[in-house]
């Protein structure tokens, strides 16, 4: 097991999203039950220096960091990040009467019975969800399996860029650590509810269910935001960094939106309409979805939500984490607001500092 894998924080961090097209920051306070907004900063990811969420060029990706920390001006070295990709998760059933150290070592006494890859390639770590509901003997574990060197690449990346990796989580987990901060936009606040999340990134869509604001479901679809940066390099003439300036601020020709935009708006539904149907073959006693909720940059695209919810028939709306928080002048300055629906993995990464017991 890695010492640092999933672990609880100790001490104030910041979340750091990394991934394949920026490196986004924020850093959260807390008084009572309302958050807010400290620091924010966003940097863009070269082209290539991650691939499939795989760390490629190590000096480029420190380089993003290095300036998304001066951009923010964080209060504090420390961070939690998170891998995503081919991440294990398996729900597992232990004895309930283990101690916590006896639980410790039964697992990585079997881990070699649940995770297929060789245990010296991976970091691990495990989660205890409770009494299992079809034997109270027994106890269900979650087990959470990584490639450790793409941990160890994540930790080399923040200490390059003079920040520590104090938590290393799950991006689905962090999605649903930040579920709380959305509860407002969820039918019913999400309580006995089943809603669809879908992330739209930059060469990956995910979609991840939750029930009562857990995750029940996640998949990883080959759909993003690069294929409409592709189409406008292509439709234009211009270079890569040319259309994604363009993409975010505008510009473009007037046959833009019909030619280019709409189109992707389309080929958007449809990727999340076939995320909808694996997630219904994949059970027979799958939950109805009440609601979706798009995040990503893509998601914020006008009239993405409305095409959506009309091509599915489900009540659609965009993620807003910052719906219920107060920003501080300096985030403001860093346009956080603009960017809010891309944001939900750093939120949920940050709030990884108000942990008040040993969840992972």
């Amino acid at each position: 097991m890695l010492d640092g894998l999933f672990k609880r924080a100790s001490k104030p961090l910041v979340g750091i999203d990394i991934s394949t097209s920026s490196v986004k920051l924020i850093e959260l306070s807390k008084t009572g039950n309302d958050y807010k907004v400290e620091a924010f900063g966003a940097e863009a990811m070269p082209l290539n220096a991650i691939t499939d969420k795989v760390i490629m060029d190590l000096d480029a990706v420190s380089d993003a960091v290095k300036k998304v920390v001066r951009r923010a001006g964080p209060h504090t070295r420390q961070a939690a990040v998170a891998v995503g990709g081919q991440v294990m998760t398996k729900t597992i059933q232990m004895p309930a009467s283990l101690s916590d150290k006896d639980l410790g070592e039964q697992i990585e006494l079997q881990a070699d019975q649940f995770i297929s890859q060789p245990l010296n390639e991976v970091a691990f770590d495990y989660e205890i969800l409770g009494v299992s509901k079809t034997d109270k003997e027994l106890m269900d574990v979650l087990l959470v399996a990584a490639r450790r060197e793409n941990i160890e690449k994540l930790q080399a990346v923040l200490e390059i860029a003079g920040m520590n990796a104090s938590v290393i989580d799950v991006e689905v987990y962090a999605v649903e650590n930040a579920s709380k901060l959305i509860a407002h936009q969820m039918v019913d606040q999400g309580i006995d509810r089943t809603i669809g999340l879908v992330d739209f990134g930059a060469a990956t869509t995910t979609f991840t269910v939750l029930h009562n604001r857990r995750i029940i479901y996640s998949y990883n679809t080959d759909f993003g935001g690069k294929q409409l940066t592709d189409e406008i390099m292509k439709h234009y003439g211009l270079t890569y960094e040319e259309a994604s300036n363009a993409k975010k601020e505008g510009g473009l020709p007037n046959n833009y939106k019909v030619e280019i935009l709409d189109p992707f708006v389309d080929d958007m539904a449809q990727a999340v309409n076939r995320s909808l149907q694996f997630y219904q073959s994949s059970s027979s006693d799958h939950q109805h979805l009440d609601q979706l909720v798009l995040c990503g940059g893509s998601a914020a695209i006008p009239g993405a939500a409305e095409r959506v919810a009309g091509k599915l028939n489900t009540p659609t709306v965009v993620c807003s984490p910052f719906g219920r928080m107060k920003l501080s002048s300096r985030a403001k300055s860093q346009y956080a607001e603009n960017m809010a629906a891309s944001l939900l993995v750093a939120c949920g990464l940050a709030l990884r500092s108000f942990d008040k017991h040993a969840k992972y």
